[in-house]
C-alpha cells in the first residue's frame, strides 16, 4: 500500500514506516501531523486517484527532526569587470516518518 501526498509544493509517494525529507512544517520535533492533501492511494484492492485530491484519505506522520540540508555554494563572477561574489545556502527541511495511511 502506498500514497502519493503534497507539503510544501512538491509530491511524494510514500509508503508506511518509510522516511521522507519535507520542506519546513511549522510543529515540533515528536509530534504526530496529518497529511490531508492525499492525490492517489493504491491497495491491494485497486488504486483510487482524486480529482485533484481525496476528501477522506489521510496520511499520518511522525516529526522525526527539524534539520538544515548541506551547504550550497552559490558563485556570481562578471568576467572583466573584477565583480565576484559568493554565498552558501542551507535549506531547512522536516523529517518525517510515516506512521499510517487511510484510504
Amino acid at each position: 500500500m502506498y500514497a502519493i501526498v503534497e507539503t510544501g509544493g512538491k509530491q511524494y509517494r510514500v509508503e508506511q514506516g518509510s522516511k521522507i525529507k519535507v520542506e519546513s512544517l511549522p510543529v515540533e520535533k515528536g509530534a504526530e501531523i496529518n497529511l490531508e492533501k492525499v492525490l492517489l492511494v493504491a491497495t491491494d484492492a485497486g488504486i483510487q486517484v482524486g480529482k485533484p485530491t481525496l476528501p477522506s484519505a489521510v496520511v499520518t506522520a511522525q516529526v522525526l527532526a527539524q534539520d538544515r540540508g548541506p551547504k550550497i555554494i552559490v558563485f556570481k563572477k562578471r568576467s572583466k569587470k573584477t565583480y565576484k561574489k559568493t554565498i552558501g545556502h542551507r535549506q531547512n527541511y522536516t523529517e518525517l516518518l510515516i506512521k499510517t495511511i487511510s484510504a
